[in-house]
């Protein structure tokens, strides 16, 4: 997959958590990096371009896209969260996120595959709640549609040896993870001890694109330090 001086990936979600992560696991291993989030982030690498955009923004999300060329992976990390129980759920709380979420990725994926070299990767950044928890239904409504998405991708870009997964993290040391808005569901630390570093999904995101995660498509990975046991 190397083509001129280095793999191109597009990540999205720079300015701070998994994405921010993201980017620089893949700049170490020798990627270039096009990074697209709201806010500036804090990396300083030759082979590292910043878009500032909205995800929620569409049709800017989408010139954004169409502009970056033909790469080799696109990394959707950005993210929110909002959660509530039933009785009271904000109906536009829902629809943030799963612009964010699913019509982000749906826009970037649909702008950035038909010209992905053969033998490209795209990674989603899911959540291990996918199948369901307690007062983040809307939440868990983005995460889980985000794997029958990738996995009908995977199935229509199989031929070209482009590979689609979900990466499903726990609760992971983000600032995310102290947002205002999940005040109603406070993370609870995972059994074993800790919660998960940005730098560990980066990695595991860094091998999917690496070369041996050629064989994984439509797959979601679960990373969650024993949360789902």
């Amino acid at each position: 997959m190397t083509h001129g001086d280095s793999k191109r990936a597009v990540v999205t979600g720079v300015s701070s958590g998994i994405g921010a992560a993201t980017a620089r696991q893949l700049l170490g291993d020798g990627w270039s990096v096009t990074g697209f989030s709201r806010r500036a982030p804090g990396i300083d690498d030759d082979r590292f371009s910043w878009t500032a955009v909205d995800l929620g923004d569409l049709d800017a999300l989408s010139e954004h896209a169409a502009a970056a060329g033909s790469v080799d992976a696109v990394v959707h990390a950005a993210g929110l969260q909002s959660s509530a129980p039933l009785g009271k759920l904000q109906v536009d709380d829902g629809l943030k996120m799963w612009r964010i979420h699913v019509a982000a990725a749906e826009v970037l994926v649909n702008a950035l595959a038909p010209s992905m070299r053969n033998g490209g990767r795209v990674v989603l950044v899911g959540s291990r709640t996918m199948s369901g928890a307690a007062g983040k239904s809307q939440y868990v409504a983005t995460k889980s549609a985000l794997v029958g998405m990738s996995r009908s991708w995977a199935a229509e870009l199989v031929d070209r040896a482009i590979t689609v997964n979900v990466v499903a993290p726990g609760p992971t040391d983000t600032p995310m993870l102290n947002d205002p808005a999940r005040t109603s569901t406070p993370p609870r630390v995972p059994p074993l001890g800790r919660f998960i570093a940005p730098d560990e999904v980066a990695g595991l995101i860094g091998f999917l694109l690496g070369p041996y995660g050629g064989s994984i498509t439509g797959q979601a990975i679960v990373q969650c330090a024993g949360a789902s046991l």
